[in-house]
């Protein structure tokens, strides 16, 4: 596994910025190792809903999990308020980093990540492969 290490500054996008880096980077098949942080703004799709649901204030990022492949992410993210108050779901855009956010992301040499349509879920789902 090799590991990237980048971090992000006051006003930038999470997800968006995690999407590019990947791309930049040729980035192919990927999984998110570890991300400590704030955000001011969250944008997330709650669990087993196509309800989105926005929330401003001081956030710490407790948890990010996922799948990242050349400017693609499915991420999932539990953030806490100053009352140590947790919420979580899928992570979207808007997602504004506050102070900081220390993103680790390991690269998978060993194995390739495809969407396909899978017509259970209606989505493009993650396939993998053997490189």
């Amino acid at each position: 596994m090799k590991i990237h290490v980048f971090r992000l500054h006051p006003g930038q996008d999470l997800k968006l910025e995690i999407d590019k880096f990947t791309e930049e980077h040729n980035i192919k098949d990927s999984a998110i190792v570890s991300c400590v942080g704030a955000l001011t703004k969250a944008t997330i799709r709650m669990a087993g809903a196509r309800k989105i649901n926005t929330y401003e204030d001081d956030f710490e990022i407790v948890s990010l999990v996922g799948t990242a492949e050349n400017g693609y992410s499915h991420l999932h993210i539990a953030i806490s308020n100053e009352e140590g108050k947790t919420i979580g779901g899928h992570l979207k855009s808007p997602s504004i980093v506050g102070t900081t956010a220390e993103v680790v992301i390991g690269e998978i040499e060993d194995l390739s990540f495809e969407r396909e349509f899978d017509e259970d879920t209606g989505c493009k789902e993650l396939v993998i492969k053997k490189s």
